[in-house]
């Protein structure tokens, strides 16, 4: 049997879901680049040509981890149901990718002094995210006044959101998502 050498986007692939995996078999105190290169089936210079540090490594294998699994945004025709649409998606979907991990990172803040907003704006990148998107649809719309909407009150549905999933670390329910759009975040912003 003969193995064929992986090489660029293959190789980089195969690391990246290795690093993830390992992360979420067995967290960060147990995350090595040298268990990383095991269960990728190469070396560990291999990582380190391309990784500067473990916690690189780390956000590497978030990020691409959440790449290949995150849904598009969803487009209903209007900021409520965009609202409830995105958030019942990231509840199904992102908790996947949240639940798993978020156990597994809190010695990482410690080690590496990163705060988990700072965290999220490195695995987020110069991407848009659904909230700039569903924000930005309904200001075309005509449904909301940019002038009137500040960052924070944008930003509220989805703050108070990951706010429950890291208080319960379990997925929100349907009725508190309705309450944070109706009786919350529309309010502020289309007042």
């Amino acid at each position: 049997m003969s193995l064929t050498r992986r090489r660029g986007r293959e190789l980089e692939a195969a690391l990246l879901e290795a690093a993830y995996a390992e992360l979420v078999e067995g967290g960060l105190t147990a995350f090595t680049l040298d268990g990383v290169a095991a269960r990728a089936q190469t070396s560990r210079p291999v990582l380190a040509r391309r990784w500067a540090s473990r916690e690189d490594l780390v956000i590497a294998a978030i990020r691409h981890h959440d790449e290949q699994h995150r849904p598009p945004t969803p487009d209903t025709g209007t900021l409520r149901g965009d609202l409830i649409a995105t958030l019942k998606s990231a509840n199904q979907h992102r908790m996947q990718l949240v639940a798993p991990v978020l156990a597994q990172l809190s010695g990482y803040f410690t080690e590496s002094g990163i705060t988990p907003a700072e965290l999220r704006r490195r695995l987020i990148g110069d991407r848009a995210t659904s909230d700039a998107v569903i924000i930005q649809r309904a200001v075309d719309r005509g449904e909301l006044d940019p002038a009137r909407l500040t960052p924070r009150i944008a930003a509220l549905p989805f703050d108070l959101f990951r706010h429950e999933v890291l208080m319960t670390q379990a997925p929100v329910p349907d009725e508190v998502i309705e309450e944070i759009v109706d009786r919350i975040a529309l309010p502020l912003m289309t007042a």
